[in-house]
């Protein structure tokens, strides 16, 4: 029998599921009346982990992201997933969007979450391994 039990805790994002939820919120761009005749686009970066949203005005980035979030959502992947970079006018008067793609828990998250757990004066042992955190413990 084992004598700790341990659990991780990590930030890892399933590339497939992103863009399964990609081309699904690109169907549903494509046949929303609202669209019609509009730019309208999502490009990802793999390398680069990377996304974009370019469209022509606020409105339909604010309404691309809205589709784009609810698509993730279904696939099992959370909103908060997304961390925007930055906003910036592209030529033709349109506007980008682009969103970092987060897959990793930074050391300053790391270092939070273990500050949770010992406050919690829970018996267990959080200690930070890379981008992930391992909480150990006689009984979980």
């Amino acid at each position: 029998m084992a004598k700790d039990h341990y659990f991780d805790i990590t930030a890892k994002l399933d590339m497939m599921e992103l863009k399964n939820a990609l081309i699904m919120a690109e169907k549903e761009v494509a046949t929303r009346f609202d669209f019609k005749g509009l730019v309208a686009e999502f490009n990802l970066n793999e390398a680069g982990k990377t996304l974009s949203l370019s469209s022509s005005t606020d409105s339909k980035i604010d309404a691309l992201k809205d589709i784009l979030i609810s698509k993730l959502i279904k696939r099992g992947i959370a909103g908060k997933s997304l961390e925007e970079v930055k906003t910036e006018g592209i030529s033709g008067g349109n506007t980008k969007v682009i969103y970092r793609i987060v897959d990793t828990i930074d050391k300053d998250e790391a270092k939070q979450i273990v500050k949770a757990i010992k406050e919690m004066k829970i018996k267990v042992t959080p200690s930070i391994q890379g981008d992930e955190v391992r909480v150990s413990g006689k009984k979980i």
